[in-house]
């Protein structure tokens, strides 16, 4: 980017966010701390619903369609369906686990247009981790579909919980009640609407759970204008973009529509996918779980024109497209984030599809999902970067000390802004370490060239990015000590292709163990995306530093250079 460049840019971001027009900036406050902050945008999730109801179709899951309408009228029916049967208030929390079923959506409309906290229940947690999250959260109501419902079964004893199910296919355990059949019966009264409550802005809405580097995962707690001040940064970002280079936007042929192939519980799925379509009009259409040729198949059927999904589920359809004649050249838009991108696959998504222009996200549940990130031409010419900050977002980079470092130089990102969460639900300990001043240590390392480009070329945070998903080191070493022969333990990232990176774990027992033995272990104890696909066996004591600390970072390279990776492990 030249200093012309530098000028134009900041040219249409002035221009764009100048008084009286729509995407106005103005001084402002979010949880206690100053910010930049959208003068326009709507107050709450509950005006974006209610100012977006229309004819037009919104959610289509195989054979199923519901428009903005029915899907807000349904959302008010299990609105009434929880102030009034379950005595849910403003600030109460209500738990969704399920698929991407339609009823995911109108449920947490319900909850965040009555007051209620909606927490988003990550669907690939086992027994034991549901009842944790249940605990940890304090939810008063769960949502659950068959899945949940039996993996739930076993813990019942160990929550305190209204359970409602969907779309059960048996008889539910006693106590549990059916959300249909509860509609059913509350469709004999009169229409009642939406119940009436006192909603700001300030008020909390969402607690998505992330796996953090230590023990268990960690309840992210957001307002409504940190997730209203999200979608309405990625709604500029565009524009920017598009002024900046002259873009002129492409209009689809019919409905603008997006194909849901990420789960909901995450940020990406939930807040660019789901909550991005109402001001847009956008038609979702629901996979039950990732499968390319469906995929492949609804994109041509329902005209899909934006695709957003981690690397590897985009690498799927690329090499797809690339051996099949099926016509995705409806496609405008194929990108996204939560773990980067193989520069050849930049270059590949606009040759594979047609005319769709490839882009890219960085953000974290901590900042709603917004952070920086680069589309079309831009993110071709920079791709090995995760793009430009977001306009409304703060970015800085920092030494140990917690020192401003110069451009160029590599040191921990910092974010600030008005999308940037209150704190982690109940751990007042993990916001003292977690806050600097007002900004978040996100645990990523990198850098701002002089051009502004964000790169990321490590990670303090102790974590295994796999396929988008967050996996606590710490987590799973826990579950691999509950192994009564397993002495130490020592989990880490292993690169690749396909997902980014997987498990690896190299492990110190006190008599012979096998892989699989350690496997069927793990399984009933965590995800099973968590599970170590590369395992090494040590025949001593783990290495350790000076201060007795497992020495992670070389015993990392010597399970690399074990598998015969070329990839530097530092």
């Amino acid at each position: 980017m030249t200093i012309v460049q530098k000028y134009q840019r900041k040219h249409w971001i002035d221009k764009l966010t100048a008084t009286g027009e729509p995407y106005e900036i103005i001084p402002g406050e979010v949880w206690g701390r100053s910010c930049r902050i959208f003068k326009n945008a709507p107050a709450t999730l509950r005006d974006l619903y209610s100012e977006n109801r229309s004819d037009k179709t919104f959610l289509v899951y195989e054979k199923e369609r519901y428009s903005f309408e029915e899907t807000y009228q349904k959302s008010a029916k299990i609105g009434v369906l929880l102030t009034e049967k379950y005595g849910i208030k403003k600030g109460d929390r209500v738990a969704i686990s399920m698929r991407n079923y339609p009823e995911w959506v109108m449920i947490f409309t319900a909850i965040t247009s009555i007051g209620g906290v909606a927490v988003a229940m990550n669907a690939l947690w086992l027994s034991e981790e549901m009842a944790y999250g249940l605990n940890d959260s304090g939810a008063k109501v769960l949502f659950a579909d068959q899945e949940r419902l039996d993996r739930l079964e076993p813990v019942l004893s160990q929550v305190d919980i209204n359970v409602v199910a969907i779309r059960p296919t048996k008889p539910v355990f006693d106590g549990c009640d059916e959300l249909e059949s509860l509609l059913r019966a509350e469709s004999k009264d009169a229409k009642k609407g939406m119940p009436e409550v006192l909603l700001l802005g300030s008020d909390a809405a969402t607690l998505f759970y992330t796996s953090g580097s230590t023990g268990y995962p960690k309840g992210v707690l957001s307002s409504h204008t940190n997730v209203m001040s999200a979608l309405l940064s990625w709604e500029l970002e565009v524009k920017i973009n598009n002024a900046e280079f002259g873009i002129t936007p492409q209009k689809p042929v019919n409905q603008a529509a997006v194909l849901l192939g990420i789960p909901l519980f995450h940020v990406t799925g939930s807040h660019s996918v789901f909550l991005m379509s109402y001001r847009s009009q956008r038609k979702i259409v629901s996979m039950y779980k990732w499968n390319v040729e469906k995929a492949a198949t609804l994109i041509e059927e329902e005209k899909i024109t934006a695709f957003t999904a981690p690397p590897a589920m985009t690498g799927d359809l690329v090499e797809y497209a690339q051996n099949t004649k099926t016509d995705l050249s409806c496609l405008i838009t194929v990108g996204g984030g939560g773990a980067p991108r193989a520069p050849d696959q930049v270059g590949k998504i606009a040759v594979s599809f047609g005319r769709a222009l490839p882009y890219t996200g960085w953000g974290m549940t901590e900042s709603n999902a917004i952070g920086a990130g680069a589309t079309g031409q831009d993110y071709v010419n920079h791709a090995s970067s995760t793009g430009r900050k977001a306009t409304i977002v703060d970015l800085k980079i920092v030494d140990d000390q917690g020192s401003d470092l110069p451009d160029g130089e590599r040191g921990e990102i910092l974010i600030g802004g008005p999308s940037l969460f209150g704190g982690y639900w109940n751990l007042p300990e993990a916001d003292k370490e977690s806050f600097l001043d007002g900004w978040f240590k996100t645990g990523d390392v990198g850098y701002i060239d002089e051009q502004g480009y964000v790169y990321i070329v490590d990670r303090i945070k102790d974590l295994v990015i796999r396929g988008g998903e967050n996996i606590g080191c710490a987590e799973v070493e826990a579950a691999l000590l509950e192994h009564e022969n397993i002495i130490e333990a020592s989990v880490y990232a292993v690169p690749d292709e396909r997902l980014g990176e997987e498990v690896g774990a190299t492990i110190f027992c006190n008599s012979d163990v096998s892989e699989p033995l350690i496997r069927d272990f793990l399984k009933e104890r965590i995800a099973a995306f968590k599970v170590p696909r590369y395992i090494v066996f040590s025949v001593k004591p783990l290495l350790r530093i000076a201060s007795g600390k497992i020495d992670k970072r070389l015993i990392r390279q010597d399970a690399w250079r074990h598998w015969g990776l070329t990839k530097d492990a530092n």
